[in-house]
């Protein structure tokens, strides 16, 4: 299914890179501004951040990489280099080969541009073809439809739904967590996958 000349870092459109500790804190600094976007990445509460301190956490995020339970990638336009998101797997469980998958178009933009989808082809090829995992689990919001609807074009399966369970926008929302075992991943023909990146203009 993966050949030794496949790359893991590029498609069409985009490849996953590291964090620029110059340039990349003012362009996430301008992201945080924008509801949007934040109230899809993060299930925290939410500030925006100045670039130092973006520049602060990114730093942290560099000893987290260094004790290998998160790989963190910048989603980069391959014509220029410039910033479009980020896509994360996070709190690796190495003895169960279990991982959390996280990733996000950062300005309104570029999203529908089929980064994402590009971006999360590229991560789960990742975790299985090269990390081995046996596993990943995404968590998002039901108001996420865009992001819904790519995961389970990708195969992933809803396992559990808290009802009810985020307040946002004067509601409640469930949130659901899906998964994608290896095994399902392996099953996808080259056909399926093909077609799929036909059809990328999801995210």
């Amino acid at each position: 299914m993966l050949d030794i000349q496949t790359s893991l870092f590029e498609a069409q459109d985009i490849r996953l890179g590291p964090i620029d500790h110059e340039k990349d804190p003012e362009v996430e600094s301008r992201w945080m501004h924008d509801s949007e976007f934040m109230r899809q990445m993060e299930l925290k509460p939410v500030r925006p951040l100045v670039p130092e301190m973006v520049r602060k956490e990114y730093q942290v995020l560099e000893k987290e990489i260094e004790d290998e339970n998160l790989f963190y990638f910048t989603i980069r336009a391959r014509e220029n280099g410039r910033l479009l998101g980020k896509a994360l797997l996070e709190s690796i469980d190495w003895s169960n080969g279990n991982a959390y998958l996280r990733l996000g178009i950062g300005s309104g933009g570029d999203r529908g541009q089929g980064f994402g989808t590009q971006a999360l082809g590229l991560l789960v090829r990742f975790a299985f073809a090269e990390l081995n995992l046996f596993r990943v689990t995404i968590v998002v919001p039901e108001y996420n439809q865009a992001a819904l609807a790519l995961f389970c074009k990708f195969g992933f399966f809803e396992e559990v739904r808290r009802r009810d369970a985020l307040l946002c926008g004067e509601r409640v929302w469930d949130l659901l967590v899906f998964g994608l075992l290896h095994s399902e991943w392996m099953e996808q023909n080259d056909d399926c996958l093909d077609t799929l990146f036909e059809d990328w203009r999801q995210i």
